[in-house]
């Protein structure tokens, strides 16, 4: 993060949320193109959106004083309760991490 620009917690939040969503547009794009365009599958511009979002959530998880960890945790323990053997298209509609 020594590459981020100070701007204060709540404004460090929305510049990484502006950054996410606009650099996942970006890579949308590039899919855009190969599947209607018939255009060859860009790798190396996929791979450098990806880690322009890895580094839009290094900002938000900081701005959320968290590292990329937690919220990595979070996302396998509630894929585990969701799918607890493999997908299923009925597990996905049952969502069994959000039943309480």
């Amino acid at each position: 993060m020594r590459t981020a620009k100070d701007m204060g917690p709540g404004k460090d939040l929305i510049h990484a949320t502006l950054g996410i969503t606009s650099e996942a547009g970006e890579f949308s794009d590039a899919i855009k193109k190969f599947f209607a365009y018939d255009k060859e599958l860009d790798k190396t511009n996929l791979i450098e959106e990806i880690g322009d979002l890895f580094w839009f959530c290094a900002l938000a998880c900081r701005s959320l004083g968290v590292s990329l960890e937690v919220p990595a945790i979070h996302c396998i323990s509630k894929l585990e309760k969701r799918y607890p053997e493999k997908f299923t298209n009925e597990a996905a509609i049952a969502r069994a991490d959000k039943a309480e």
